[in-house]
């Protein structure tokens, strides 16, 4: 009995305390949620407040505007500060300028801004800073026989910047001989064979070269193309050629070839030389049907596949041309060689290759020579 009375108790107490607890922690509540609701009606006063003034302030600046009094409003006056490109010293735009790397580059800038683009009036030349230094760019890039491959400068026909521009493009295969050829995405340093089994051919004839030393590189995108050189036919009909074509090993058009014949060919007989990318072996031709063309193996000869780069290094000093595998010499593949000659290719269905201009390997190769 006395345990149960105990028990009874203890649940009463706390019963109590429960009780006291919840009562409590509700009053907290209620003076938390009543301080909330006093500083927000605050707030909400405060805006109130800046409102009216707002309102009353952009009434006033109404009424001042109806009548005519202009001078409440801000005047902001921005002070633009220009740079006389004349006052310069030629010299020094002429140097940043020449750090844009192409004549479309360069072309692009004389737009922008006319104090690049128009004739500068303090200059004795009548051109441009552009046309400066397009200019400074060729006579600094230009090789002699680059030089001549160039048209010449004519003050309202032909601009520095066009000659610029050109001297850019001195390897594209501007001509295209054979049905079966065309441009890859109408880039005109590369080109691909359109029918397997019919070889078509690409020349670069913009670049011909007649002395001194050259070099090309080939980058072979599929297939095995020819890569080499050939004389200097600009009278030759390239739209006479309706099906395949052939420098080398197509006897037929040997007479069409010969007919180019001009006195800067000299005595040299190779006429047409080249390298077949399949085994590497070296192909030449005089173009006389009476002859057979030399198909045969030389030093260092070594095949290539996509994805290589074959370098050709012209040397017309002691007539030898070099051939290099992604900038590894192989050797001198074909002597006897005497100017004008262009670079050219020649692809079949699905074969395609790039030409750039670059600079040999090392310099001690353009001194090289031997034996095929």
């Amino acid at each position: 009995m006395a345990v149960g009375l105990g028990l009874l108790r203890a649940r009463m107490a706390n019963d109590g305390r429960v009780k006291r607890l919840k009562t409590c922690e509700s009053s907290v509540a209620i003076a938390e949620v009543s301080e909330r609701c006093r500083l927000q009606g605050r707030r909400i006063a405060e805006l109130e407040s800046e409102n009216r003034k707002l309102r009353l302030e952009t009434a006033k600046l109404r009424s001042r505007l109806s009548e005519g009094d202009h001078e409440v409003l801000p005047v902001v006056r921005v002070v633009t500060t220009t740079v006389d490109l004349s006052r310069l010293d030629p010299s020094l735009v002429t140097q940043i300028s020449s750090f844009l790397g192409t004549s479309r580059e360069l072309l692009s800038l004389a737009l922008t801004c006319k104090s690049f683009g128009w004739r500068q009036p303090t200059s004795t030349l009548n051109w441009s800073l552009v046309e400066e230094v397009s200019r400074q760019a060729v006579c600094s890039r230009a090789t002699d026989d680059e030089t001549g491959c160039l048209p010449q400068y004519s003050s309202g026909t032909t601009t520095w910047l066009s000659i610029c521009h050109r001297l850019e493009h001195l390897l594209d295969f501007d001509v295209l001989l054979g049905a079966y050829i065309g441009y890859q995405n109408w880039d005109k340093t590369a080109v691909l064979g359109t029918k397997k089994g019919d070889f078509c051919t690409a020349v670069s004839s913009g670049h011909v070269m007649r002395s001194g030393i050259h070099y090309a590189e080939f980058r072979i995108i599929s297939g095995e193309p020819y890569i080499g050189i050939v004389r200097l036919m600009p009278n030759l009909d390239a739209g006479a050629y309706e099906g395949s074509f052939y420098f080398i090993s197509e006897s037929a058009f040997y007479s069409a070839f010969r007919a180019q014949r001009s006195d800067d060919w000299g005595d040299g007989n190779v006429h047409a030389c080249e390298y077949w990318s399949y085994v590497g072996k070296v192909c030449w031709t005089n173009w006389d049907e009476d002859e057979d063309e030399d198909d045969a193996d030389w030093k260092g000869m070594e095949g290539c596949s996509a994805g290589d780069t074959i370098g050709m290094l012209l040397n017309l000093d002691n007539g030898a041309l070099t051939v290099y595998k992604n900038n590894r010499r192989l050797g001198v593949m074909k002597n006897g060689l005497s100017g004008p000659y262009c670079w050219y290719t020649a692809v079949a269905g699905n074969e395609r290759v790039a030409i750039k201009k670059a600079l040999p390997p090392t310099v001690n190769d353009t001194q090289a020579n031997g034996s095929h």
